[in-house]
């Protein structure tokens, strides 16, 4: 929990904002405590210990906006930068366009924390070291099946405490613990090799490890490598139907849908910064793909990476139906942007540390399940591909163009899935992705990813997923 003293300054600072000229102020207090330990090769590389302390303050001023931060917490400190905010949003207010104005979004006043069942503070050196010791055990030397040159594996453990306060009466405490595992294999086989980067990560205690299965996870993962090198095929090139697995699914809903449906870089102000959407701002209701596409962005679920049920502009997040039945029903607002589409905010708004500004972001985004179960999804194709994990993937500024290349990937003929097939390539764009979805099925899984935005960049903890998403009449290529 944040101390009161802290919460205290975050209060009086937003009082100091107003006294100066602001007509709107908030404060975020944010602790963060990280460790980390990683293995390279089996050798121990130097661990760390994080710790970071400090308030950010963002105010409206002369129509324009201002923020600032510190971690020098002292009140004579947080009072000046307070005055500062305020300085720099009427400095900008000369060249602003048009004022910067925010919904009418109900002020929140509540406490929350993701639940854990073994505090994260409880984990030390050895407990990290303990956990890639194992997994390195079960993959070195050959002994998943396959060589393994080339291992860095890495795991942290972090908590984040915040405390947000603004001038519309807004008060929320919020405590995040997290447990992040990260893995890069590099594997050799008959002068062939493969190369899979493993990331996997909840909010919740040390209870995460078991929870997800962490070892098997990363064993299964070496020895599905060495079956790619030393049975798969060459993949059909004709026009196939084409299975996504979760993976899949779930990297084509972030990067396809959930980043070009961010409302800040449908109005142009990431351009510069993380690129741009090949949406317009009228877009919303606009078909895209077919009723079987449905794509959704939840900060609610429980355990999950992107786990954030008030965001940092103290607003009540909620799930975000981005595509529905292959219309876009809705973009990822803030308080700002949504003035701008006549809307109130859905509580998209994001800053990974106390000196980042909140800006619009994706939390969990997935293709929604279906009716099929996973076996009629596959008996659905009568010559096709199942992308089930990737290797590469690329997309364009715009996030129209796209490109994904399977590691583990099958042929499926007459509703049965036969052998591996190496490195098939989707390229398409996002309304033939979106335009080809025929059936969903009933299963959903999760991956942890990292998803940066923003300059000064932010990379925020997300979950991608879905189920088994079948397209129609795609035209592969291989590598």
């Amino acid at each position: 929990m944040v101390t009161q003293q802290a919460r205290d300054l975050a209060e009086s600072a937003v009082a100091k904002a107003v006294r100066a000229g602001a007509s709107y102020a908030e404060a975020r207090v944010q602790t963060t405590w990280e460790k980390e330990f990683g293995l390279k090769n089996g050798e121990p590389q130097p661990s760390f210990f994080v710790e970071g302390f400090g308030i950010g303050i963002r105010v409206i001023a002369g129509g324009a906006m201002g923020f600032a931060a510190t971690n020098d917490m002292r009140r004579s400190s947080v009072s000046e930068v307070a005055q500062k905010a305020v300085k720099l949003a009427k400095a900008s207010s000369a060249v602003l366009k048009e004022p910067v104005v925010l919904d009418s979004s109900k002020a929140t006043r509540t406490s929350w924390a993701a639940h854990e069942t073994q505090k994260i503070e409880n984990a030390d050196s050895a407990w990290l070291r303990g956990v890639l010791v194992d997994i390195e055990g079960r993959i070195a030397d050959g002994k998943a099946g396959v060589k393994l040159p080339g291992r860095l594996l890495y795991i942290s453990a972090e908590l984040q405490l915040r405390y947000f306060v603004n001038s519309d009466g807004a008060r929320v405490t919020g405590r995040v613990p997290r447990v992040s595992f990260g893995g890069s294999l590099t594997a050799m086989e008959g002068g062939a090799t493969a190369q899979r980067f493993i990331q996997q990560g909840e909010t919740g205690g040390l209870e995460v490890v078991k929870r997800i299965g962490l070892a098997d996870r990363v064993e299964e993962e070496a020895r599905i490598m060495g079956k790619v090198l030393k049975t798969s095929e060459k993949p059909p090139t004709d026009t196939v139907d084409v299975v996504l697995g979760p993976e899949l699914s779930g990297i084509a809903a972030h990067e396809s849908v959930g980043h070009p449906q961010e409302a800040d870089r449908v109005l142009g102000r990431e351009g510069a910064q993380a690129g741009e959407s090949y949406l317009k701002a009228d877009s919303i209701g606009r078909k895209i793909g077919s009723e079987e596409a449905n794509v959704s962005d939840d900060p609610t679920i429980p355990h999950s990476n992107g786990f954030d049920p008030v965001d940092d502009e103290g607003v009540t997040a909620k799930k975000r139906f981005l595509i529905k039945d292959g219309v876009i029903s809705e973009f990822l607002q803030n308080r700002t942007t949504a003035v701008q589409f006549g809307l109130k905010s859905n509580g998209a708004s994001r800053a990974v540390s106390f000196d980042r500004e909140p800006i619009i972001r994706m939390s969990n985004t997935f293709v929604e399940p279906g009716d099929y179960t996973t076996e009629e999804v596959i008996k659905e194709v009568r010559h096709g591909v199942l992308f089930k994990t990737f290797t590469e993937w690329n997309i364009d500024d715009k996030r129209l163009n796209q490109r994904y290349v399977a590691l583990e990937a099958y042929l499926i003929e007459r509703g049965e899935v036969k052998g591996l097939v190496r490195a098939p390539v989707l390229e398409i764009t996002t309304p033939r992705l979106w335009g080809s979805v025929k059936a969903r099925s009933k299963h959903m899984e999760f991956e942890a990813a990292t998803c940066g935005k923003g300059d000064p960049m932010q990379g925020a903890p997300v979950w991608t997923g879905g189920p088994e998403t079948l397209l129609g009449g795609i035209k592969l290529g291989s590598r």
